[in-house]
């Protein structure tokens, strides 16, 4: 017998997935054309053919672009990051920064800001900060059965305000010179240059874990019970799931301090419109969330320009009323 149902829901997904394709490219334009100074596009095309260096050219391939690359990977790591973490906790709170990542990345950066080291190596230490809590959060919240969903998220709230405590001790013992640069960071954003290789290579790397994983996804939400006696081996997937949301937090971390919002709200938005089945979550979430991010940092430097506002204030200033706006949405559906 014909699904119809199935069959409706296949077309909507194929129309989204074809609107994020367009969105994606679209959005980089857009941010690569938007700022304080126009861009004369023929000069750049001009550039690019003959090779004669122009003031067009350098600011759209060494200052724009490279940022916005940059926010799309964060982007979608933070989404599917979000993804990964509502499935493995079975809460639809749940976000990238909930079991403390973030946390560890910023007292890190913090303490290399603190002692005035080169700032080329805040990134390497919130990277480490971030693995490092991630290790801490695995350890502590281990017991003789695995690791359950109520556990991970205790020991994570509790191991997140343990680094919040170190990051405002931090803040009042660090000169005043100091202290409006940690703020920027700790609000979100952007280092100058691009992603780099081994970030997109540890998002590349999760997503085709995750799309081979969706089936085990799918199954664990619906009870851990449900998903063993089909077959899935749950407590290495969740585990790999925990490691994945892990790494790409600190992508994220490392590339532009702790942006909030995009890993909560995108996932929620994405489930109304496709659905719960990850097969289609995973790469709407990861488009739309690469997309959103590049045009908030399109709006930070764009809204006061030539000053440029934290990308993190921007995601909360879109993030609170869209996140209200979709939880009564979703209120009003499961009453219907």
């Amino acid at each position: 017998m014909f699904n119809f149902q199935t069959d409706r829901d296949s077309r909507r997904f194929g129309w989204v997935i074809s609107g994020l394709a367009v969105l994606v490219p679209a959005s980089l334009v857009i941010s690569a054309s938007a700022g304080s100074i126009a861009i004369d596009w023929s000069v750049v095309v001009e550039t690019i053919r003959t090779g004669r260096p122009s003031i067009d050219h350098t600011i759209i391939f060494e200052l724009r672009l490279p940022r916005s690359v940059s926010a799309l990977v964060v982007g979608a790591s933070l989404s599917l990051a979000g993804v990964l973490m509502q499935a493995l906790l079975r809460n639809p709170l749940a976000d990238p920064y909930v079991l403390g990542t973030s946390g560890g990345a910023a007292v890190f950066a913090l303490i290399v800001m603190l002692l005035g080291l080169p700032y080329q190596t805040v990134s390497l230490a919130a990277a480490v900060g971030a693995v490092l809590s991630l290790a801490l959060v695995i350890f502590l919240s281990r017991d003789a059965g695995g690791w359950s969903s109520t556990r991970l998220l205790l020991t994570g709230i509790v191991v997140a305000s343990g680094w919040g405590a170190l990051i405002s001790f931090l803040l009042s013992i660090s000169q005043q010179s100091q202290v409006q640069g940690m703020l920027f960071w700790l609000m979100g954003d952007f280092r100058e240059g691009g992603p780099g290789f081994l970030h997109c290579l540890v998002l590349l790397v999760v997503l085709v874990f995750s799309l081979f994983s969706s089936r085990g996804l799918n199954l664990l939400v619906a009870g851990t019970l449900k998903a063993e006696s089909l077959g899935v081996h749950t407590l290495r997937l969740r585990l790999a799931m925990l490691i994945g949301a892990g790494l790409l937090t600190a992508v994220a971390v490392t590339l532009a301090g702790a942006i909030g919002f995009v890993g909560l709200v995108v996932p929620h938005m994405m489930r109304l419109i496709v659905g719960s089945d990850h097969r289609r979550l995973i790469p709407a979430s990861l488009m739309m969330g690469g997309s959103l991010l590049v045009i908030t940092e399109m709006l930070a430097r764009t809204v006061l320009a030539p000053r440029q506002l934290p990308v993190g204030v921007i995601t909360a200033f879109v993030g609170v009323p869209l996140f209200l706006y979709l939880l009564r949405r979703g209120s009003r559906t499961q009453t219907q």
